[in-house]
């Protein structure tokens, strides 16, 4: 059920893409795919921006992120971008 990428690109500048994938490469996995495959679980959004606010890391801890945005521009090329 879990479906290998046909394809990766890094992230050349921000936007809620990004900032998407740094939150679930953060705690672990590939991305939002990855997580549902997991943790049979979607990831709990702020309701006003939809990004994501907390998420559980594969050994049972959690992560909480912020309302705004948390990958810094030194960030962003680091972030990985999964098409299947």
């Amino acid at each position: 059920m879990s479906a290998k990428p046909t394809k990766m690109v890094r992230a050349t500048s921000w936007d809620d893409t990004v900032e998407e994938a740094y939150r679930f490469q953060l705690a672990g996995y590939r991305d939002a795919q990855d997580y549902a495959v997991c943790t049979k679980a979607e990831a709990d959004r702020w309701p006003h921006n939809g990004y994501i606010k907390k998420l559980i890391r594969k050994d049972g801890c959690w992560y909480y992120y912020n309302k705004s945005r948390e990958c810094s521009d030194k960030d962003v090329p680091k972030c990985k971008l999964y098409s299947y």
